[in-house]
């Protein structure tokens, strides 16, 4: 084979050892031939692995699918349906044996890479080839062991210069840190003892390996260079001195640089002075982080030298920086009274208070100690003064007050100006000393109280006529009116009950589980009475169980063997087991072993598998409609009267007209119409259809005219008996919303948020044997399936007085924003419109969504509901606020989202309604028993304050005047006692002493 072949062959075999040898063996002539020929096969060597991966791959399926066909044939034979043999293949992780490697795409390109290091001329041309394009991989390279070889046959010179040339093309790309560009560059440069370049990626490449500083013959290079080099703080950002528990082999950066100072290979006094210089070339906390971890950790002294850098790092630099830079500048000592004044005013300027506070013990300090009059540290008190914390003003006005006498006329001018910045209490307190302090200038209230936006209001039409173009209408009943128009034709004119278009398959489905569906089938059964085929049974999965057996003894308990046991013992268990429908699984064949020696006191059996208990044998199907627990309730009660046309219509008892269908666009049925309806049925002998009724009386109002409830008393029939006990006591629900979290259920509002929130709707009513009734008011399933939420739109129109309960059965879709459907808002609005009462669960949807972000979220449709609610008449205000609260700490909400959207609406007319949310949003969101006071809790009461001043709010809030009352002088307790005096101008501060 000649030169060129035997490369081929090694880059086909995707080898880059045998490459190594290859290349080695070569002679220059062969080196030249290999060098012409590589370039050009770069796409050729592409192109062949693909085909050698697609080969592999499709020899792969094969061998799949044919297995994957023995195994479902082999489970068939033991009884498995077809569909849950596949299943069973799938799941059991068959086919893992059968994936093919996807890197074997790109195994041809480290041997390329080796035979370019090794038979190409120039260093430049082959730190070309090793980086080109071509050579991307999607794989991280680990082992530059092959190309160190054949590099390392190259001339010492020619490595150095490859050396260089390698370090200078490190970019720091996110690429580059997988492709092994900065290892095999580091790598180079230490064999060949070549002064690496002044490259800022070198140096970030070298702190991105593990520390060995001791010998490693960069380290004399690069440890200065680490100061500088941007890029170097990102990368030692997590390096700590202990390595993590989950990675304690880690070498740590800080130790080993600490250990090099400890043992003098570098002088400390260059580390710290590093540090130094990297702070005041500026950065963002977490960048600078690794060099102030080394600085402490250095501990260097205080030092007069270093006190002007120290003092330029106090205005500006990060937290962490700064306090530093504070510590060595007080432990230095030695400043001057101008250098003092500078750092107060760094220091007292900040936004950070543990900065600030440091700065007025400072402060304080210098007024002890100076001579003379304070005159010069009037500008750090100003800068103090502005501070955003109140306890930092009021600290520093107690300092004002403390050193007055030590101010001159001037100064005390200067102190005085510099407080009409202060809060009006704090101004009156430094007035005692300084003189009258001028109020600070207040700023104007753009609010102005508007009325409430008019929205279109929903006018209850006529409900439309019945439908007779039913053939082409059955499979577009996605809106409630058309299928209670569609059903009302089907029943009232048999004359339109044509047979639809074809449709394969509806009878081989052992359910139907869409609208679509039953109308096909009563179309189909009206036009050709008898022809479906009967109802498929459900496939059943042949079940299957392993038993444990263990026996007790006076020594202890033992796990045995079945067949160990008296003869019998297992005649016994195994009879137990099959009366109660259990498979005896590995019990069935088991042979007689030696006696279990020893008396058993007792045996224990533990059983793991899948079967039917006898009592779970369903009867023989009788009708289609899908598990209740398949689909939401209101859909499933869509489907029940369905179900019940369609058996009425075979056994030939169809009523000539429903009962239950509205007479307005809300839903509503008329009473006096439902009567007429009745009186009807009876004089022609008919049977009111169970669910029909149901539905009927569901669509009531809940006033009703006492002539007509006299007329429903006169009904004869037990359909016209029904209808007066509802007339007389309709039944009415209870209802709640109760949470849970990840761990169990929460037990009080003011609970601490857990993970994964869930909601439970409660619809609680004492059973009354109408089914339809007992579907629609009863707890909804608390989570939802696939398909849950169908015909969502019809929901409202079938308890139109009933729009809480509609509630309740949306809630189940309102946290998994996700799958919930795009109108959802819109179903919302639609029970404005509606009757009864309104409670929890209407109150939570418009919190939950006025709340809500996100880039699919309009912050004004959320808005716009609220809106809507309240120009109504139909909003739980404050039980709407006590939501905004639960959502706030159990859910995703923010506060700060869900106050910017009340003060819009606010702004929009709802202010009464706002301060009427925020009296129940406080009670559940300001901190309970054990919980801490935070920021979000003081902002909650100053914008409740604002919403009290909108509405012109009076009275008090039991749970403000108890924060109200505490002795503490916080930001969150003098935010109670504001709106607390707000709200109640007579009560005075309840605390003076603490001003």
């Amino acid at each position: 084979m000649s030169a060129w072949e035997r490369v081929r062959k090694a880059i086909a075999d995707g080898d880059a050892a045998q490459m190594v040898a290859v290349v080695l063996g070569l002679d220059a002539v062969g080196r030249r031939e290999v060098a012409n020929e590589l370039p050009g096969y770069v796409g050729s060597a592409r192109k062949e692995a693909q085909e050698r991966f697609e080969r592999r791959r499709a020899d792969a399926d094969q061998a799949e699918e044919q297995e994957r066909k023995e195994f479902v044939r082999a489970e068939m034979a033991r009884g498995l349906a077809s569909e849950l043999a596949h299943e069973r293949w799938w799941m059991g992780g068959h086919d893992d044996m059968y994936r093919v490697d996807w890197s074997m795409r790109e195994n041809w390109i480290e041997p390329m890479r080796v035979a370019g290091a090794g038979t190409l001329g120039g260093a430049a041309a082959v730190a070309t080839w090793l980086y080109r394009r071509d050579f991307a991989r999607w794989a991280t390279v680990n082992d530059p062991g092959p190309l160190l070889q054949v590099i390392a046959a190259r001339p010492p010179e020619w490595q150095a210069d490859l050396a260089v040339r390698l370090a200078l093309r490190l970019r720091g790309t996110r690429a580059q840190a997988g492709d092994g560009s900065g290892d095999l560059a580091l790598e180079l440069l230490r064999r060949t003892g070549a002064v690496p370049p002044e490259h800022e990626p070198l140096v970030v490449a070298w702190v991105s390996t593990p520390p060995d500083l001791e010998r490693d013959p960069l380290t004399e290079y690069l440890v200065p260079r680490i100061f500088e080099a941007e890029g170097v703080g990102r990368a030692l950002r997590e390096d700590r001195l202990g390595p993590p528990e989950w990675a304690r082999d880690r070498r740590s950066w800080l130790r080993a640089l600490r250990d090099l100072a400890d043992a003098g290979r570098v002088s400390r006094d260059l580390l710290v002075d590093g540090c130094v210089r990297r702070f005041l070339l500026g950065g963002s906390g977490p960048d600078l982080r690794f060099f102030a971890r080394l600085h402490d950790l250095l501990d260097p002294a205080p030092s007069q030298e270093r006190a002007r850098d120290y003092l330029r790092l106090l205005s500006a630099a990060p937290g962490p920086v700064a306090e530093l830079a504070l510590r060595q500048l007080r432990g230095a000592g030695g400043l001057s009274a101008d250098e003092v004044n500078e750092a107060l005013a760094a220091l007292l300027f900040r936004a950070e208070g543990k900065l600030v506070r440091a700065g007025l013990t400072w402060l304080d300090q210098a007024a002890r100690d100076a001579a003379g009059d304070l005159d010069q540290l009037a500008p750090a008190l100003a800068s103090a003064f502005l501070c955003e914390s109140y306890g930092v003003r009021e600290r520093a006005v107690r300092l004002a007050v403390k050193h007055a006498g030590r101010f001159s006329p001037l100064g005390a001018v200067a102190v005085r100006e510099a407080a009409v910045m202060l809060p009006a209490d704090l101004g009156a307190r430094l007035s005692e000393a300084y003189g009258e302090v001028e109020a600070p200038p207040t700023e104007e209230d753009a609010f102005e109280a508007v009325p409430l936006p008019s929205f279109e209001a929903r006018v209850r039409q006529p409900f439309p006529a019945a439908l007779d173009n039913l053939a082409s209408t059955y499979n577009r009943l996605d809106d409630g009116v058309a299928f209670e128009r569609w059903l009302d034709g089907f029943v009232r004119n048999p004359a339109a009950r044509k047979s639809p278009h074809t449709r394969d398959g509806l009878y081989s489905h052992r359910q139907w589980s869409r609208i679509e569906q039953w109308a096909e089938a009563l179309l189909r059964e009206a036009a050709q009475p008898g022809q479906e085929p009967p109802i498929p049974e459900p496939e059943r999965e042949p079940g299957y169980a392993n038993h444990a057996i263990s026996v007790s003894t006076a020594e202890g308990v033992f796990e045995v063997d079945f067949g160990r046991l008296p003869a019998d013992w297992r005649e016994s268990i195994a009879t137990g087991l099959t009366d109660r429908g259990v498979p005896l699984g590995n019990l069935e064949h088991v042979e007689a072993g030696p006696s279990f020696e020893g008396e058993i006191l007792e045996i224990s059996m533990a059983s793991m598998g899948h079967w039917r208990e006898p009592e779970d044998e369903a009867e023989k199907p009788r009708d289609r409609l899908p598990n209740p627990r398949a689909v939401s309730p209101p859909h499933w009660a869509m489907l029940l009267r369905c179900a019940e046309i369609h058996a009425a219509l075979k056994e030939g008892a169809l009523p000539p007209y429903l009962l239950a269908t509205p007479t307005l666009t809300s839903g509503h049925l008329d009473p006096a119409e439902l009567v007429t309806r009745l009186e009807g049925y009876e004089r022609e002998g008919v049977q009111a259809l169970p669910a029909d009724l149901q539905q009927a009386l569901l669509r009531l109002p809940r006033e009703v005219d006492p002539d007509v409830a006299d007329r429903a008393v006169r009904l004869a029939s037990e359909a016209g008996a029904t209808l007066a006990r509802w007339l007389k006591e309709r039944p009415e629900p209870v209802m709640r919303v109760d949470w849970s979290h990840a761990g169990g259920d929460y037990t009080h509002d003011q609970q601490p948020g857990e993970h994964s929130p869930g909601l439970h709707p409660r619809i609680r009513l004492e059973p009354t044997g109408m089914a339809l009734v007992d579907t629609l008011l009863a707890d909804p399933p608390s989570s939802r399936w696939e398909e849950h939420g169908g015909y969502m739109p019809d929901w409202r129109l079938m308890l139109p007085s009933d729009r809480e309960a509609v509630a309740m059965h949306l809630l189940p879709h309102l946290l998994n924003a996700w799958d919930r459907p795009g109108y959802f808002h819109r179903y919302v609005a639609e029970l404005f419109h509606q009757d009864g009462p309104v409670g929890e669960g209407l109150a939570l949807l418009i919190a939950a969504l006025l709340a809500e972000r996100g880039w699919f979220q309009s912050l004004e449709r959320g808005q716009e509901l609220l809106l809507r609610a309240a120009a109504d008449g139909c909003l739980p205000a404050v039980e709407c606020g006590r939501q905004f609260g639960l959502v706030i700490r159990r859910g995703s909400a923010k506060l700060g989202d869900v106050t910017t959207s009340l003060e819009d609406c606010a702004r929009k007319g709802a202010h009464r309604e706002v301060w009427e949310i925020m009296t129940g949003l406080l009670p559940v969101y300001l901190p309970g028993p054990g919980e801490r006071a935070h920021a979000g809790h003081t902002q909650a009461l100053v914008f409740a304050a604002e919403a009290a001043r909108w509405a012109d709010a009076s009275g008090t809030l039991p749970v403000v005047a108890e924060i109200a009352a505490r002795k503490a002088t916080s930001g969150f307790v003098r935010a109670a006692r504001r709106l607390h005096q707000q709200l109640d101008p007579g009560t005075g501060d309840p605390h003076p002493e603490n001003r």
